[in-house]
């Protein structure tokens, strides 16, 4: 049975090696000795015979007490959006180890949000951030290289000024915008089956790429839309690929995040928008998130979740990336008191 290595009872230290080198369920530690493990992770012979006799068959537990799996995921640093709100709403960010759906209508920032989100996940850990990589998976030629750059600068920019401690500074003379665009693997996917095919690789590729920690398909939902006549073929396959990627987040404590469109629902004399791909495509992930306008305003809106209360916070998007709404209102504080300021002098 594969259980994943952040269950075991071992010291979050020894975890830690584990994971930052690819080991993310027991599986990956099979036919390994100690003195293999040992030299591959940095751990101890004595910590590296006290995991293999964990996953041995014989001994590793089947079951892990509620207490224990609280500890393991308190232990996982979740992804940070920028927005602070939505962060704090999130319980710190999007969580490793779940699948998320960003839903909303053409132009309303669930495109910037994945960007934002392949940026962050690179923040050093000396910064709070996990110092991962990303791999995005691109179906509607979404994927914009400048933009990207352009949210990198600004988040190595915004890290150089929280530099304080010398970790900090020598961490800061390799996190750089060339960095992160070597941290992050782009693969164009033409049709479903490209899609579907590229989803079937993926523990392999993660295998091969143990520093990947989010996973981005950008959308889900427009291969399976576009020319796909059959809607019971197409369920059976969107249902089968959610749950090969729930049990990847799960096994690899590896963030997922799907973006999805809208469609009408038509409803008795009125209509009224909702996420594509049906009813049972709604609780495929995770967490579902619906980005949508209101009176104006971009609002996010957690409205599906097992973990996390139904809420509502206001974001933007401005030239940096996705960003919380204070900042454009300090903005125009500042700038309304300048204002005020020389109309008086």
């Amino acid at each position: 049975m594969q259980r994943p290595v952040c269950s075991l009872p071992l010291s979050s230290a020894v975890i830690s090696r584990l994971t930052r080198r690819g080991f993310q369920c027991t599986a990956d530690l099979e036919q390994l000795t100690a003195g293999q493990l040992s030299a591959e992770t940095g751990v101890t012979e004595e910590e590296a015979s006290e995991v293999l006799d964990l996953v041995d068959p014989q001994h590793c537990p089947v079951s892990i007490t509620a207490l224990e799996l609280l500890h393991r995921e308190a232990e996982l640093k979740p992804i940070v959006t920028f927005c602070s709100e939505l962060d704090q709403a999130l319980g710190g960010g999007i969580p490793l180890g779940k699948t998320v759906e960003l839903c909303g209508v053409p132009g309303i920032g669930k495109t910037q949000l994945c960007l934002q989100l392949a940026v962050d996940v690179q923040i050093p850990q000396c910064f709070g951030g996990l110092g991962a990589q990303c791999l995005f998976i691109d179906t509607e030629g979404t994927f914009f290289l400048e933009r990207f750059r352009e949210m990198a600068a600004a988040v190595v920019r915004h890290c150089s000024l929280l530099t304080e401690d010398p970790e900090q500074q020598d961490a800061m003379k390799t996190f750089t915008v060339d960095k992160i665009l070597s941290n992050l693997f782009v693969v164009c996917c033409d049709d479903s089956m490209e899609l579907l095919s590229q989803i079937s690789d993926l523990p392999t590729f993660l295998s091969d790429h143990p520093e990947v920690r989010l996973i981005i398909i950008d959308s889900i939902a427009f291969p399976f839309r576009l020319h796909f006549e059959d809607p019971p073929l197409r369920t059976r396959l969107l249902l089968g690929a959610a749950h090969e990627l729930v049990a990847l987040a799960t096994t690899r404590n590896t963030a997922v995040v799907m973006t999805n469109q809208m469609t009408t629902r038509v409803q008795g004399e009125g209509s009224r928008l909702v996420p594509a791909l049906g009813e049972n495509w709604g609780h495929a992930a995770n967490i579902r998130i619906l980005l949508q306008w209101t009176d104006c305003k971009r609002v996010a809106t957690i409205f599906k979740s097992s973990s996390h209360m139904t809420t509502s916070v206001q974001y933007q998007i401005n030239t940096d990336g996705f960003r919380d709404l204070s900042e454009e209102n300090k903005r125009a504080k500042i700038e309304t008191e300048e204002q005020k300021a020389s109309g008086t002098s």
